[in-house]
């Protein structure tokens, strides 16, 4: 409960000269509920049951005292008044602290109530009086102490009668579309800006509105084409011009990079493992595919939570009618539940990990879809917004049945699936690794003879299982199931053992084994088990998820197949408020339910159809929370700043709308248009906010910041990191636009590429780039993505890391970047690029042409004439270089300690993928002027003028 400090400072204060008609009131307001939360349970409720013989039910009872026989309270003496003391905790012989549990003590301000009620006169009106009194102050109350919000429950009485301000509740409200008036745009009206900007030139507009919706540059010719249409009718031209960005495949791309970073996509689980995602690119691609085709955001929202349920009512899997196959988008969808970094292995209790999926799963939903960060309740009742425990294990409860698989699901004609052939790197990997456990297997088997020999056994037992294992082997079989592997050493051993052979009566396990023995076969064994994911990217399986019952899992060293009996074999989860959120800690159970703040809503309790019911309340037209967060987030994505600062947490700490009227309209109209988010970038980038400049009108009284804070100006920003490699791309022309696929590499610093990684006790694999340039140079969404393995350029332009949801994007400007950007072999590269290409081109002015590339417009004649002198500057240092010819590494070595051992081995990491690893172009490619060119064009690169949006 919260009261200003100055309220209770001004009661203690005039405590002792309170009005008759103040002292009812405070008594009234606090002290009677104080007394009945606090008190009533033991002395008062239950006629039979008072302890202590003190009834507090009346004024007279009360003050009369209990079987002490001594008056506990005494009007206008709070110090000497045994029920104050006693309060206060104070221990005597004549009573005992009160409350009796130290968790139920009063706080300083209840003590404070209690002090100031007795000091002024401790009136005590009837219960007729008690209510008038209440009626008649109750609006002035609620402003003053907020008000009481009804939810499913409460962990304490304490949480469950707490009060908020009403303006911390903004977001529970229903969505209220205000009116605007004919013939002005409803965002301008809304907005109400003081001396706004003029509209930024067609040059600037469509530079802004093209990386806007397609994360790219507009081409010279597009520039010129719109500045002719714009000058003839502007509106007209704009409109042309976002229905055009629209309709580019490219849009999707970019609007997929902004969801992405909020559901924390990643190729990748993280942890310890950080074993590759190998399926998890068709979310990605999904995702494209959904904003191209504008699908209606609440479709896209059940999709997502719900898609396997999708069909036919929801149950069964989704199957399409007319092949009887799964649908597959639907099933692809659902991979949004398992985008958090999450892992099972040996070392882990299944339990723990199983309870880290289910909170993970409920407040990526919470933050994605209702901009509420639910974890905050994982515990405690929120601590700060009315979202009880209770509610969060109710919606965590709709996951209880969700299990995690990858699911068969055919390749859509919409999917790409070309480059599959790189397939044959890893096949190479994989025979490498079978050679050497092969090699192994041998050597153990030759060192089993000499173990025979030295212990003076008979092996005839074992001469017989090493054969039955060599045919056993030789037909296909395996002794464990799952394995890649299945060596005659190992096998025999295992028959053996079933044989109930003594284990004294053949060879240990890896029996004779040096200390690089050990290093290798764990390399080859985990080699062998990361392929198994790496693998799962060529095949038509969904990262993706099944209704059914958990099962008895202690590890998983390989993809998740669905289970033949998913609602027979396993455990049936029975959500319940977990004490700490221990899972070894149940309390009260509960079922499947929703934000009881929004109203009491239950769901299904049967194992499948929760999510189903989930996903139809989050999607609800009537739901506050969802259509205010996804159009508070297109809002940031326009203009650089949200109207609730926080589009994660639409709760009391996180910022308040800064247009209400405005982000409520938005809402609205959302619903309105069929929940179309192409819809809503019409509107936005029609209006005058976003059409204008970002320089201050002439005599404007606003400073910079305040101008762009209201929206008089239009905020700048800096092209996010994908944006600026994708842009430099594109200008040179080396820029491979196929959409979606498998994931690409593109080259990373050397260093960080060739970096030792662990993962679980072994060396993951060293980053190859794709061989050829087309593979390499696709758009930065499609670069495969590994939690561990961060491309420092990404990194130090803000690229957000996936493991948690990112809100909006974080723009530093630190020295890192100008070693990355000016100094960056990638960023050399493409300025060489760029000045081969243009003078390929042969145009009638060399440097013009990389103008209008790069800024998207013609040279000042000063700058011309500073570019031209650098140019030949450059070309007479350049004269006579010569170049030696580099070549990518085969191998690399690795050093380790071996865990067994603890000794030190090395072994040579083989890198197949770069034997057919053809170079960008290459300073020794070109001649001098190139060369000297690539110099100016590196300038450029480097200017806020490339790496701004104005």
């Amino acid at each position: 409960m919260t009261t200003s400090p100055t309220f209770f400072i001004g009661l203690l204060l005039a405590a002792s000269s309170l009005h008759a008609e103040d002292a009812e009131a405070l008594f009234v307001r606090r002290v009677w509920p104080l007394f009945q939360e606090k008190c009533l349970a033991c002395h008062g409720n239950d006629e039979k049951k008072i302890k202590g013989g003190y009834d507090m039910r009346t004024q007279d009872s009360a003050m009369k005292g209990g079987e002490s026989e001594k008056k506990s309270i005494i009007p206008g003496r709070p110090e000497d008044s045994p029920l104050y003391l006693a309060s206060t905790r104070q221990h005597t012989d004549d009573w005992e602290p009160m409350p009796p549990k130290e968790a139920d003590k009063l706080y300083a301000d209840q003590l404070g109530w209690i002090k100031a009620w007795i000091a002024g006169g401790a009136s005590w009106p009837d219960e007729a009086k008690r209510s008038a009194i209440a009626k008649a102050n109750a609006e002035k109350w609620s402003a003053e102490d907020g008000i009481v919000v009804k939810t499913s429950g409460a962990l304490s009485p304490e949480w469950a009668s707490r009060r908020y301000k009403p303006e911390g509740l903004w977001a529970y409200q229903p969505v209220k579309k205000p009116a605007a008036p004919a013939g002005q745009h409803p965002i301008d009206f809304l907005l109400a800006v003081k001396d706004p900007a003029p509209a930024a030139d067609p040059r600037t507009f469509i530079r802004r509105a093209t990386f806007d919706l397609t994360g790219l540059p507009p081409t010279p010719e597009e520039i010129a084409a719109f500045e002719e249409s714009y000058s003839k009718d502007p509106a007209s031209s704009i409109q042309h011009l976002v229905n055009r960005l629209l309709d580019s495949p490219h849009y999707g791309e970019r609007m997929a990079r902004h969801w992405l970073d909020v559901t924390r996509y990643a190729d990748s689980s993280g942890f310890a493992n950080d074993y590759e995602r190998g399926n998890a690119w068709r979310y990605r691609d999904y995702v494209v595919r959904s904003f191209n085709a504008d699908k209606p955001y609440d479709q896209f929202i059940k999709e997502q939570i719900a898609g396997d349920e999708l069909s036919n009512g929801g149950i069964p899997a989704p199957t399409n009618a007319t092949t009887n196959t799964p649908n597959s988008e639907l099933l692809i969808a659902t991979g949004f539940l398992r985008m958090g970094p999450w892992e099972l292995t040996g070392m882990e209790v299944a339990k723990i990990a199983r309870q880290r999926f289910l909170d993970d799963v409920t407040n990526s939903v919470g933050e994605t879809f209702l901009a509420h960060s639910l974890q905050c309740a994982r515990c405690h009742d929120h601590k700060f917004d009315p979202v009880p425990t209770h509610d969060y294990y109710s919606i965590q409860a709709c996951f209880g049945t969700t299990q995690l698989v990858e699911r068969p699901a055919p390749f859509l004609p919409s999917e790409n699936t070309t480059g599959f052939e790189e397939k044959k790197y890893l096949e190479t990997r994989r025979l490498e690794h079978m050679a050497t456990l092969a090699r192994l297997d041998e050597k153990m088997l030759a060192n089993a003879e000499t173990w025979f020999a030295e212990k003076k056994l008979d092996s005839a037992a074992w001469h017989k299982a090493v054969a039955s294992a060599r045919t056993f082997i030789e037909g296909g079989g395996k002794m464990k199931k799952g394995r890649s592997f299945t060596g005659v050493f190992e096998t025999a051993r295992a028959m053996l053992q079933k044989q109930n052979v003594p284990e004294d009566q053949y060879p240990p396990k890896l029996v004779g084994f040096a200390p690089e023995d050990y290093g290798n076969e764990r390399v080859a064994r985990k080699g062998l088990e990361r392929l198994k994911w790496e693998l799962e990217r060529y095949e038509p399986f969904a990262f993706s998820v099944y209704d059914g019952l958990t099962p008895q899992v202690t590890s998983i060293n390989q993809p998740i197949r669905m289970p033949l009996e998913p609602m027979a074999t396993g455990e049936l989860e029975k959500t319940a408020i977990l004490g700490g959120g221990d899972p070894f800690s149940p309390t009260q159970p509960v079922k499947p339910a929703a934000l009881s703040v929004l109203g009491t809503v239950e769901f299904p309790d049967a194992i499948e159809g929760r999510r189903t019911a989930l996903a139809n309340w989050i999607a609800s037209k009537d739901n506050p929370l969802t259509t205010r967060a996804i159009v508070n987030r297109l809002w940031l994505w326009h203009f650089g700043q949200a109207i609730a600062g926080n589009p994660n947490n639409f709760g009391s700490t996180g910022k308040k709308p800064t247009h209400p009227e405005l982000l409520d309209w938005l809402a609205a109209t959302l619903v309105e248009k069929n929940w179309s988010i192409k819809e809503m970038h019409r509107l936005i980038m029609t209006s005058a906010a976003y059409r204008r400049s970002s320089e201050l009108k002439e005599g404007s009284p606003l400073s910079h910041e305040d101008a762009e804070k209201s929206y008089a100006v239009f905020k700048p920003r800096r092209l996010m990191a994908e944006e600026m490699r994708d842009s430099m791309l594109s200008i040179t022309g080396e820029l491979n636009p196929t959409l979606g696929g498998i994931p690409n590499r593109p080259e990373i610093n050397i260093e960080v590429a060739m970096q030792p990684r662990q993962v679980m006790g072994t060396f993951a694999a060293a980053w190859v780039p794709n061989a050829l340039p087309a593979q390499r140079h696709r758009r930065s969404l499609y670069a495969l993505k590994i939690r561990g393995v961060r491309d420092p350029f990404m990194e130090v332009f803000n690229e957000p890391g996936p493991d948690f949801s990112c809100e909006a994007r974080e723009v530093s400007t630190v020295t890192p970047q100008v070693f990355s950007l000016f100094n960056g072999q990638s960023i050399h590269a493409r300025a060489l690029a760029l000045a081969n290409r243009v003078l390929k081109e042969k145009p009638a002015d060399v440097i013009t042409r990389i103008f209008q590339l790069t800024y998207g417009r013609a040279p000042s004649s000063e700058e011309k004439a500073a570019c031209a002198s650098h140019w030949q500057a450059m070309e007479k240092k350049q004269t006579g270089l010569t170049f030696t010819k580099s070549f990518p590494p085969l191998t690399v070595k690795r050093d380790a300690v071996e865990e067994n051992t603890g000794e030190k081995f090395s072994f040579q990491e083989k890198l197949p993928g770069y034997a057919d690893f053809v170079p960008d172009l290459q300073p020794g490619d070109v001649d001098a002027r190139t060369r000297a060119l690539a110099d100016v064009c590196l300038v450029l690169l480097n200017s806020n003028e490339f790496a701004y949006v104005y």
